[in-house]
């Protein structure tokens, strides 16, 4: 099943409080960005993000789930949803901990 608008709006809501949070649809479902930094995903309706040492430490009763079969698990938020101050912390906390992006390497011409 995949995520609705709806609850993908909600979502980006909660976590505006933090920062500048952005949406890309990725197969059927949403990536989570701050910036250039892809932070959580959003897959069935449920809100996973990265797995970080000051996420763990923050939140010692973390619950962890894969997003999607073969996925590496990551922290399920659910219940605090609700709470945009602790929402905010856990994902500041969780960028700040993530590398920078890669560059992207410029894409090579053919010729004709």
């Amino acid at each position: 099943m995949a995520s609705t608008q709806q609850f993908v709006e909600f979502v980006v809501e909660q976590l505006n409080a933090s920062g500048q949070v952005s949406t890309k649809k990725m197969f059927g479902e949403y990536g989570l960005y701050w910036g250039d930094k892809l932070f959580a995903l959003v897959c069935d309706n449920r809100l996973y993000i990265k797995p970080t040492a000051a996420g763990r430490a923050f939140w010692p009763a973390v619950v962890e789930a894969a997003p999607y079969p073969g996925a590496k698990p990551s922290f399920l938020i659910e219940e605090q949803l609700d709470d945009r101050q602790w929402l905010a912390t856990f994902v500041r906390l969780t960028v700040e901990e993530l590398p920078e992006p890669k560059p992207k390497s410029p894409k090579r011409r053919t010729s004709p």
